[in-house]
């Protein structure tokens, strides 16, 4: 189809114009086409919602799939989310202390993207596809969970030769896209339950994995300073040559003993009541912080995991239907088991931040008061501290930060044996079975859960990913055998469309638009257009459009010249059949080159652009709109469907 210049074209409506400072490698609408997602060379840029490990290599392609039908139906095959009728919204991630708004990068005001999904019981899924330059091709639902991965290049495809079924395998494949669409809706229902509660639960483990690293970093940095202050007595200690240390210098002020020349300069004039009361509001305002932070995302966080795991365990019992996915009835058990004990050690570590908390405030009491005496002031406004108390701080904790440890990974927790055997007689009673978790610390018992959900969740993807075949084969258009040909990428797209509502998944029709490089068939700017590769039924009557993206081929660098974006009518065109006999007759597009159709610009509808654009064009078919990127770093959005005078356009 080649365009040529003519005078009159109906322009479309621009919506906005936003400059950018990047390269846009690839853009794709989601399913919902409220959000263009990007793929730039620089990742610094845009907000990082999603963070998918699912390839060492560089994405090349991605492609947002919807489910076409409701997770509805058959009434055996529904299910109903229940967990938002127990809790309210799922908490979020806490900011990090001493970072104002902007400063957190990336991650900057998080927001819950997963609790769309979840206030529905019957959801459509979204399946996003991401394919790398090494063959892979990954499939997650939502986004965030995967189910699947696929490489190209180990794969085994089936298509017809002659009378039967021939078996190939792709040799120097690489991707340029590719699409899907779901023909077993028993199986999407089962996947999309499994993953609405796997993808919530991955987004409260970041929210319990953030909680933690910002609890650990306000103790340490509060610890930090209340022994940068106290532990200066040491110096002063060895500057007066005496051989005590600073626990004996505290227990023998507390015991009525005189008070040493090395003790009474710490007091008077090291610390002082300025840097006593500074110490003081520092722990005080850190233990606010860990209790806000337990209290409103921790906690929270940690009773929904255990909730949707406890969905997840009644869907594994179901094994007739959920072991077909890879839901492992004995891996849900463990993880059901470590999200208890997560939530045992989470209420140990309030006991012990709050016991931690008063010793602190108590022993601070009384070294208030000891100055106070020291320098003659009147002591009737402190609060009388607990002698008991503070000899437990000076022997216990001075030097031993309790907190701390139950925030680090690697540290084992002292559980006398008293307490030990308690707990290994519980297991009778229902116990948790692995009688040792006491010994752990919160930090600990959190990896040992994230560990046992990722062995959980890994069942269902390694499952599926033995299920996913590759059925059919269809060639497209020769290459001569060459470097640079090698190298050509003929941009492609591929969408699916159904005739009614009721149309059931195999009563779609697929299209494939694909730019044929001119060193195939001897053409030159010719596109090409396949109706219903999978699927033999052309009896639909539709007045689909297809979106085109042309660029003046006259341009120079001193002019580099328009671009024109153009719709047509797949009625206006003609569709011959194809047929497909193997490799004897591979290349049948040979037969439609006396039947090619010359496109000009007055056949369809067309928006002028007045500088040269490029790949990729994101076109949204439900909202009308279409998403360009023109070379001077602009990202131009149109309205398909409204018209406007070119003239506003063109200034």
């Amino acid at each position: 189809m080649e365009a040529t210049a003519a005078s009159g074209p109906i322009p479309f409506q621009l919506q906005f114009d936003k400059p950018f400072t990047f390269q846009i490698k690839i853009a794709e609408w989601n399913p919902e086409k409220d959000l263009l997602a990007m793929v730039t060379e620089d990742s610094k840029n845009g907000k990082l919602l999603r963070s998918i490990k699912s390839h060492n290599v560089a994405v090349v392609c991605l492609n947002w799939e919807e489910d076409t039908q409701l997770m509805r139906g058959d009434n055996n095959y529904t299910y109903e989310d229940r967990t938002m009728r127990f809790f309210p919204p799922a908490p979020r991630i806490p900011r990090m202390p001493g970072l104002g708004s902007g400063d957190t990068g990336l991650m900057d005001d998080p927001v819950d993207t997963f609790q769309d999904f979840s206030n529905s019981s019957h959801q459509r899924f979204n399946i996003l596809c991401s394919g790398d330059k090494d063959g892979f091709i990954c499939f997650s639902i939502f986004g965030i969970f995967p189910i699947g991965k696929i490489n190209i290049h180990i794969l085994a495809v089936s298509s017809p030769y002659l009378d039967n079924q021939a078996t190939y395998q792709l040799q120097n494949a690489s991707i340029q896209k590719f699409g899907f669409y779901v023909t077993q809706l028993r199986n999407c229902l089962l996947i999309g339950t499994v993953a609405l509660q796997a993808s919530s639960i991955e987004d409260l483990i970041e929210v319990v994995r953030a909680s933690l690293s910002v609890m650990s970093k306000q103790w340490s940095d509060t610890m930090t300073t209340f022994h940068e202050k106290f532990d200066s007595l040491s110096s002063l200690i060895v500057d007066h040559g005496l051989e005590s240390n600073s626990q004996d210098e505290f227990l023998s002020l507390l015991f009525g003993a005189r008070t040493s020349p090395a003790l009474h300069q710490f007091l008077v004039n090291s610390l002082g009541e300025v840097g006593l009361k500074r110490v003081s509001k520092a722990v005080d305002n850190a233990g606010k912080e860990l209790h806000a932070i337990v209290h409103e995302h921790l906690q929270p966080a940690v009773e929904i995991i255990g909730f949707r795991i406890g969905e997840l365990k009644g869907l594994s019992r179901w094994r007739a239907r959920y072991q077909t996915i890879g839901l492992d009835e004995k891996l849900i058990d463990s993880a059901t088991e470590k999200a208890g004990m997560l939530h045992v050690q989470l209420e140990r570590f309030s006991r012990v931040l709050a016991t931690v908390l008063y010793q602190f405030q108590n022993f601070f009491n009384w070294v208030a008061k000891c100055i106070k005496i020291l320098l003659s002031d009147p002591t009737d406004q402190i609060q009388p501290p607990n002698s008991e108390l503070v000899v437990i701080f000076l022997k216990f904790l001075r030097d031993h930060d309790r907190v701390g440890q139950l925030l680090e990974v690697n540290h084992t927790i002292d559980v006398d044996p008293d307490t030990k055997q308690r707990v290994e007689q519980l297991v009778m009673f229902g116990g948790f079975s692995d009688t040792k978790f006491l010994e752990r610390t919160l930090a600990n018992e959190f990896s040992q859960l994230e560990q046992c959900l990722k062995e959980a969740f890994l069942m269902p993807f390694t499952t599926i990913s033995k299920k996913i075949h590759c059925e059919d084969l269809l060639p497209l258009y020769p290459l001569p055998s060459s470097p640079v040909a090698s190298s050509l990428h003929g941009p492609t797209s591929i969408f699916y469309y159904k005739d009614n509502l009721d149309s059931t998944p195999h009563d779609l029709v697929d299209y494939i638009c694909f730019r044929i490089p001119d060193e195939s068939m001897d053409l030159t700017n010719c596109v090409g257009i396949i109706r219903g590769s999978t699927n033999t039924s052309s009896s639909i009557e539709d007045q689909r459009e297809i979106v085109l993206l042309l660029n003046e081929a006259n341009s120079t660098s001193e002019s580099p010249g328009r671009s024109w974006m153009m719709m047509i009518q797949t009625s206006d065109l003609s569709f011959m059949p194809l047929s497909r006999l193997g490799p004897a007759n591979l290349w049948k597009l040979h037969e439609l080159k006396a039947s090619a159709l010359d496109l000009h610009i007055e056949n369809g509808k067309v928006r002028c652009i007045p500088h040269r654009v490029t790949n990729p064009l994101a076109v949204s078919a439900s909202r009308g709109v279409a998403c360009v990127f023109s070379s001077r770093r602009h990202a131009l959005v149109y309205i398909l469907d409204e018209d406007e005078e070119e003239t506003s356009d063109m200034e």
